[in-house]
Parts: C-alpha cells; sequence; structure tokens
C-alpha cells in the first residue's frame, strides 16, 4: 500500500509537470498515471488503495469545494441577481433531459434509466471548474461582473440538484420508490417530495455551513486554541470533512454545499483567518489534486468504451451543444453578460470528472438495465470534457472575458517575489544584506544583489561576493555587478527584473564624492517608482519610490 501511494504522488507530480511544460493541463498527466498505474494498464496500485479511493477523493473534493467558499463574493454574487441561482439548475436539468431523449433515441432505454444517464452526465466537476475559475479571479478575467462567483455557485448548487434526482430515479428503478404519509391521510410520492428535499438540501447547508465558520471563529480567531495557520487548517479541514461524513449519514443536507458555505462565511466573519486559511488549503490541494486526479484515471473502464465510443461522443455533444446551451442562454437572459461573456460558459461549465467517477458505476453494481453503457458514457465524459475544460479555461477566458481589477481579499495572489539589494563596498553592505534576507525569509522570495562598479576593485567586488554567500546562504540569489551612474543603474536593473522592493543604504563611505554629486540614496527615492527601503546605521526607514 505504501508503495502504491509513493507511485501516486512521484508520478503523478511530476508526469503532471511534464504535460503542463507541454502546455496541456496538468489534470492531463495525472490522469493519465492513473490509467497506467491501474488494474486496466499495470496494476501497480494496490486493491486496498483503490477501495479506499472513494473517501480519498471525498477529501480532495473537499478541499477545493473550501477553496471554492474562501474565494466567493458576495457583492458579486449580490450583483449577479438570479443569474447564480438559474446557472444552479437550468442548465444541468436541460442537459440531462437532452442526454436522456438521445439515450432513448441511441440505445433503446425507458424514460427513468435515460434520465439516470443525464443525472450522471450534467454533473459539472469542482475538481476541473473551481481551479479554474480561481485562477481567472486570481489574475482578473470577469471579476467586474462577477462571472467566476456566479460559476462556482452555480456548479455547487447543480450538483445537489442531480444527485437528489439521481438517487430517487435509483430507488424507482430498484422498485423501492414509496411515499410518505402527512397529517390527514396526505401522501406525498418521492417526486412530489423532491423540490422540497432540494430546499432543505440547500437551505440546511447554508445554515450549517454558517453555524460551522462561526465555530471556527470562536477557536481560531478568539479564543486561540491554535498557535499557527498549518493549524488553522488542520482544524478547519476536520471540520470541513466532518460535514461531509455527516451528511451521507444524515442526508438531509449538502455536505459538500455546507463545506462551500463554510469557506464563504469565513469570509464575511473574519476576513484575516480567511486569508491564513486559504494559503494552508492551496497548500492541501498540491496534494489533494494529485491523488484526485490519479485515483480518477484509475476508476476509469477503458474496456467498456469499445462499442459506445461513437454513439457516446454523439449524446455528449448533443448534451452540451443542444441542452446545456438552452440552459445557459435561459439562464443569462435579462443578466448584463454580453454574447462573448455567455460564450465562456461553453468551456468553463462544461467539465465533467469528479461526480462521473463517483457514481457512473452505480447503476451497473445495482443491476439496472443499460448500466454498463452507463458507466461507459461516463468514462467518456470524462477523458473527453476534464482534459478540454482544464485547457479551454485559461485559454479563451483572455478572449471571452473582461480584465477587471483583482480583490486580494477573496483570492490568493501567487507571484514571484523579488527583492534587489543594492550594495557597496562599505561596511553597511552588511546590514542591507541581512535585512534583505530578512524580507526574503519572510516572503520566500529571491534576492539580486547589485553593485555597481565606479572604481577598479577587484577586491571589494570579491569580499562582497564572500558577504553575499555567507549571508544568503539559505535564500536564492543572483550576485550582479554593472558600471554606469549608480541611481540609473540601481533604478533599470530593478525595473528589468521586476523586483518588488529596493534596499539599499542611506550613504556610502564616499563622503567628499556625494558633496559633489549628491546622495545616491536620494537619487533614487526620486527617480524609482519601486518602494524603496533604506538602511541607516542599525535603523531601517522605509520610503516609497515615485
Amino acid at each position: 500500500m505504501l508503495e502504491s501511494i509513493l507511485w501516486i504522488l512521484l508520478a503523478g507530480f511530476f508526469v503532471g509537470q511534464i504535460t503542463r511544460r507541454l502546455k496541456a493541463p496538468a489534470l492531463v498527466g495525472m490522469a493519465l498515471v492513473g490509467i497506467i498505474l491501474g488494474p486496466q494498464v499495470t496494476d501497480t496500485i494496490s486493491p486496498d488503495v483503490l477501495a479506499a479511493s472513494a473517501p480519498l477523493r471525498a477529501i480532495a473534493v473537499m478541499v477545493i469545494l473550501m477553496k471554492a467558499g474562501l474565494g466567493l463574493d458576495r457583492e458579486k454574487l449580490l450583483q449577479q441577481g438570479t443569474v447564480a441561482l438559474r446557472l444552479g439548475f437550468l442548465p444541468a436539468l436541460c442537459e440531462a433531459l437532452f442526454v436522456a431523449l438521445a439515450a432513448i433515441w441511441l440505445f433503446k432505454f425507458d424514460l427513468p434509466t435515460g434520465l439516470l444517464l443525464g443525472c450522471i452526465i450534467g454533473a459539472e466537476s469542482p475538481a476541473v471548474i473551481v481551479p479554474g475559475m480561481l485562477r481567472l479571479k486570481s489574475l482578473g478575467w470577469g471579476v467586474t461582473k462577477g462571472i467566476p462567483d456566479a460559476i462556482l455557485t452555480g456548479s455547487a448548487l447543480s450538483d445537489v440538484l442531480l444527485l437528489l434526482v439521481f438517487n430517487l430515479l435509483l430507488s424507482f428503478l430498484a422498485q423501492k420508490a414509496g411515499g410518505v404519509t402527512l397529517p390527514f391521510g396526505i401522501t406525498l410520492s418521492a417526486v412530489q417530495l423532491l423540490p422540497l428535499q432540494i430546499i432543505c438540501q440547500i437551505l440546511m447547508g447554508v445554515i450549517l455551513g454558517f453555524l460551522t465558520a462561526r465555530l471556527l471563529v470562536v477557536l481560531l480567531a478568539k479564543q486561540n486554541w491554535t498557535q499557527n495557520a498549518v493549524q488553522d487548517t488542520l482544524v478547519t479541514a476536520s471540520f470541513a470533512l466532518l460535514l461531509v461524513v455527516l451528511a451521507e449519514k444524515f442526508p438531509f443536507f449538502s455536505g459538500y454545499l455546507a463545506v462551500m458555505a463554510t469557506g464563504f462565511f469565513l469570509i464575511e466573519l473574519d476576513a484575516p483567518l480567511a486569508r491564513r486559511l486559504r494559503s494552508g488549503f492551496d497548500s492541501l490541494w498540491v496534494v489533494a489534486e494529485i491523488v484526485l486526479f490519479v485515483l480518477l484515471g484509475a476508476s476509469i473502464q477503458l474496456q467498456v468504451l469499445e462499442k459506445t465510443l461513437l454513439p457516446g461522443l454523439l449524446i455528449l455533444a448533443i448534451g452540451t451543444l443542444i441542452g446545456r446551451a438552452l440552459g445557459w442562454y435561459l439562464s443569462t437572459l435579462g443578466s448584463n453578460w454580453n454574447w462573448r461573456e455567455r460564450l465562456f460558459l461553453l468551456p468553463g461549465n462544461s467539465a465533467k470528472a469528479t461526480v462521473q467517477a463517483a457514481i457512473g458505476a452505480i447503476p451497473l453494481t445495482q443491476g439496472i438495465q443499460g448500466g454498463e453503457t452507463i458507466l461507459a458514457i461516463a468514462a467518456l465524459s470524462i477523458l473527453v470534457t476534464a482534459p478540454l475544460g482544464a485547457w479551454a479555461i485559461p485559454t479563451f477566458a483572455p478572449k471571452l472575458l473582461e480584465r477587471g481589477e483583482v480583490d486580494p481579499t477573496k483570492v490568493a495572489i501567487a507571484r514571484r517575489i523579488v527583492l534587489l539589494a543594492a550594495v557597496d563596498s562599505s561596511p553597511l553592505a552588511s546590514q542591507v544584506l541581512t535585512k534583505v534576507a530578512e524580507l526574503a525569509r519572510r516572503s520566500d522570495g529571491e534576492i539580486i544583489v547589485l553593485h555597481v562598479i565606479r572604481t577598479n576593485e577587484p577586491y571589494g567586488v570579491a569580499h562582497l561576493r564572500e558577504k553575499s554567500q555567507r549571508l544568503l546562504a539559505d535564500i536564492r540569489y543572483k550576485f550582479i555587478t554593472v558600471t554606469g551612474s549608480v541611481p540609473e543603474e540601481i533604478v533599470r536593473i530593478a525595473q528589468d527584473y521586476q523586483v518588488a522592493e529596493i534596499v539599499m543604504g542611506k550613504r556610502g563611505h564616499r563622503a567628499w564624492d556625494e558633496v559633489l554629486v549628491g546622495s545616491v540614496s536620494q537619487a533614487v527615492l526620486e527617480s524609482s517608482p519601486i518602494p524603496v527601503i533604506l538602511v541607516e546605521d542599525e535603523r531601517i526607514s522605509v520610503r516609497g519610490g515615485k
């Protein structure tokens, strides 16, 4: 079992990075690793790990939905009005209906079996859509109108709806459909109860998410039961997973919706805590993503695709291009979305993966006629739409969406931090290097050590190199020497390397030069558009550029 976990993590990571460098989504490589390591090809993954794949995938989906909740923007959702709500119901329902009609035509399914397939295919994949939408938010694409937020919310609601209908149809096909008797002898069938179940699942999910968020704020922010961000993330992930487990035992609320609501309410109740958790769940997703997609690939049944490949592709095309497109049109009718933004829903809101892997085989295991065909089309939907969706979201967003201002309080903005240390051969160089090292360690940044040569001083340069190597031993840095005007070269190099801050001493040891040409630090302050941190005799002065 341990060997299988090592194969999953190492092969999944490196093959994912290879596909990323080939300009393809990393999940394509991870899923390919799962297919190769799984029982279909080499059978490397142990049966114990495969048996535990469902709960492991549930943990991974919990992580990504918490990330989604921590990235939602209440103001953008309110701005969209009913669009997010309609996106949660209409596209999924329309796709499910058209898939059912196509299955009746192509495979001679009866209506309940066709609808069962429609519920499986119509569900959207949070594992593909959530990272894609959060990435768009971090880059600013579509944020002005709240398009990523509407897609995130709609995706979560649609899965709640289709899973409820799926369970109802499963019960009906297994001839277990019954009803509930209310007072005064009123009897409601399972179909009549469905709207009540949907409302209950959504409302209770939101309420439990709010209560969980309140509890986490009390424990982590007010009573300080934890000492660092890692412990905050561990406790929060445990509570979120508890919601998922309770939802399986007491199915009166949606566990995944409750997890997403928890993240959303954490932003509203305690934004600093939400920011720390956002970083922690970003780190968790690094591992969870590999596990999710490798095990997803291992669960795909390749041998059942042979007889259903062409009709399966036709069903997927009908469901997406006719059914889902009709739902998208109805969802955005009367909104402020233009035609390009509506068109973005095709790449941004079509991916299938996690739900199909979780429930695609259930009809077959329960002996429902046509179960093998349903499993084959579910596997085909994963193989086709997950890679396409992961590739299409970042590809078409710049072409179809407008770029707005990024809100750093709602998303984690990952960027490479580069600092510039401008040093001369004076004793103050040690203080400058010490300060820039402290800043780099806090931000996990890199350093450019710059020395502008004004006279021939080989021993001074060698001494600075040795000092940099000693004080920056645990930090990535680059030592650069140039010639020219000191202030101009400092500003030029800083702009060339896109540094975040310049760190330099207030004055060097050539007092007479400064009398003649003025202070170097003053000249940099006057000309630099980049913030400047001045180091002066063990005291730090922070000043901004223009």
